[in-house]
């Protein structure tokens, strides 16, 4: 059994992965940094480590040609980052880096990954989004439609897949605050209380290998799902605005 991870160098693709490790999955886990990996996970055995920067888009095509052959069985697209600030201040060139990372490399990897799983009818294609997927988010615009694209991408896919009654799994999570660096490299301090990565990896994981479609750890977020959904959307606009907006203070 072979699980390829992206971002597994810290936050919920460290833990995803070592999850998977104990489980008893064969390694295949990707970062910017091969170095980081090799700290993270020094001393583990059955695990190959890859240094690719994934906002280029060659080298999503590069890691998918160098395990293509290793007949993977699961594929957790992980790797992503976010970032706050009023639209017209925040940088265009770490935004344009966001939308390579957040939407272009999980876009790539999950079709060449898929297409090979759909051959063989069988494997487990797992992208994680974000509780920013269902609203639009003043003050962390960028981030908020780049998860969208992500959630609406997986959602029809697994529709696709359903009608065709493939053993293929695609999914989504979607979780709220993890304490993750997440929040440092995004400038931004949750005002409620995170959950712990390793709490959303191991759920998120037991999920996927029960087929669910959308995973959103804990109640508080399920129950903010559910009721977000009757709300007019000027009221959510306001709500989304407060929240980000309390988020940058809280880092002041």
């Amino acid at each position: 059994m072979k699980a390829l991870v992206t971002g597994a160098s810290s936050g919920m693709g460290r833990d995803m992965a070592k999850y998977l490790y104990s489980l008893g999955y064969e390694l295949y886990l990707v970062a910017r940094n091969k170095k980081d990996l090799n700290r993270e996970f020094k001393g583990y055995k059955n695990i190959h480590t890859y240094g690719y920067n994934l906002i280029i888009e060659e080298e999503c095509v590069k890691l998918y040609k160098e395990l293509k052959d290793e007949n993977i069985d699961i594929l957790i697209n992980n790797a992503g980052f976010g970032d706050a600030g009023n639209f017209t201040e925040t940088s265009l060139d770490k935004e344009m880096d966001m939308i390579d990372l957040n939407i272009k490399s999980v876009h790539m990897l999950t079709k060449l990954f898929l297409k090979d799983f759909k051959k063989k009818n069988k494997g487990y294609i797992l992208n994680v989004a974000s509780s920013a997927a269902f609203l639009p988010g003043p003050l962390m615009a960028s981030y908020y439609a780049s998860k969208s694209y992500v959630f609406n991408l997986t959602m029809a896919i697994h529709e696709e897949l359903r009608r065709e009654n493939s053993n293929v799994y695609v999914g989504v999570l979607c979780p709220g605050p993890v304490d993750t660096e997440f929040n440092k490299v995004a400038g931004v301090k949750f005002s409620v209380k995170s959950l712990t990565a390793g709490k959303v990896c191991n759920y998120a994981i037991n999920k996927m290998f029960n087929n669910k479609m959308l995973i959103i750890p804990g109640f508080q977020m399920k129950f903010i799902y559910a009721f977000s959904r009757f709300l007019p959307l000027k009221m959510k606009l306001k709500l989304t605005y407060n929240i980000q907006k309390s988020k940058k203070d809280n880092t002041k």
